[in-house]
């Protein structure tokens, strides 16, 4: 944990691996394949004369030479055929195979493309509902962060009858949104990480489930945990009432804790709030949302 969705350029990320989706040649082409080509330089390809080429679903490492990143994972992802021909189970094994391929390489951060999405015709939120699934059960029994880089209209990521939902949900006159929740004036006889405690604790879950359900940092989960981070962030503390399943007061008084209030001024508090009220906890559905509405996203 954790895994995020960004907008940049792949090339320019500072990572331990980017992903490069190639094809089965390994010899460079076109889209995310030629600029990562490009930015590494000739010796990149020098290495992939070698290897001999790449099958569908599996993946190579190299060098990342002119690279941010000190290793590029080559993977092949499958041309879309309608979604009849093994396509999710392939796409799958990319994302499995690169991710299996960073973890022996003891890399620490990894930054995906959406594999298969640009010119092999892969319907962009189906192969983003793959990466996220493939990447979220990986990463529940792995510790890396992940960085899953978006390109072009962020919008077109998610579901459009799920963005329509939240796009009138937020252009609403707020009569069914979420009542302001004021921010605690005193201190009460129990901190933040004694409430988490008690939650967890009521929840019949672990440390680690809440943790990686919250999409957070062993690191930063214990600091907040052990109390030895006193004002975690919204982000971070949202992202473990959603790992807790809270309702929405229930998420407030956690949140007012870490000395934050709920608004139904802010967008971000609305879209947590949407999901909450349709009792949908999935920490990368909601992400995906705030992605596209220009919003942090959840965990930390």
């Amino acid at each position: 944990m954790p895994l995020f969705l960004v907008q940049n350029d792949i090339t320019t990320i500072d990572v331990d691996a980017i992903v490069n989706a190639a094809n089965e040649s390994l010899l460079g082409g076109g889209g995310v394949d030629g600029a990562i080509h490009r930015a590494a330089g000739p010796e990149l390809l020098r290495e992939c004369r070698t290897l001999g080429g790449c099958k569908t679903g599996q993946a190579k490492i190299t060098k990342g030479y002119r690279l941010p990143a000190r290793y590029v994972i080559h993977t092949v992802g499958p041309v879309w055929r309608g979604g009849r021909s093994g396509e999710r189970e392939l796409l799958a094994s990319a994302y499995r195979s690169s991710l299996e391929l960073a973890f022996a390489y003891r890399c620490k951060t990894v930054a995906f493309p959406l594999i298969s999405s640009g010119v092999y015709g892969y319907p962009k939120e189906q192969a983003l509902k793959v990466a996220v699934d493939t990447i979220a059960d990986f990463l529940s029994s792995h510790d890396m962060s992940v960085l899953l880089v978006i390109f072009g209209q962020a919008s077109h990521i998610i579901e459009k009858e799920r963005l329509a939902d939240i796009t009138v949900f937020l252009d609403g006159d707020g009569a069914n949104a979420c009542p302001h929740i004021p921010m605690q004036t005193g201190r009460t006889d129990e901190s933040i990480s004694q409430m988490l405690r008690r939650k967890i604790d009521e929840a019949g879950i672990s440390d680690a489930q809440c943790r990686k359900r919250a999409n957070i940092a062993p690191s930063l989960f214990s600091e907040i945990l052990s109390g030895a981070c006193a004002r975690p962030s919204k982000p971070a503390v949202t992202a473990l009432a959603i790992a807790l399943e809270l309702s929405w007061e229930q998420a407030g008084e956690l949140l007012k804790k870490a000395g934050f209030s709920l608004s139904r001024s802010s967008r971000f508090d609305r879209i947590v709030e949407f999901f909450i009220s349709r009792r949908n906890y999935h920490i990368f559905e909601i992400n995906e949302a705030l992605f596209v509405f220009g919003q942090e996203q959840l965990g930390g």
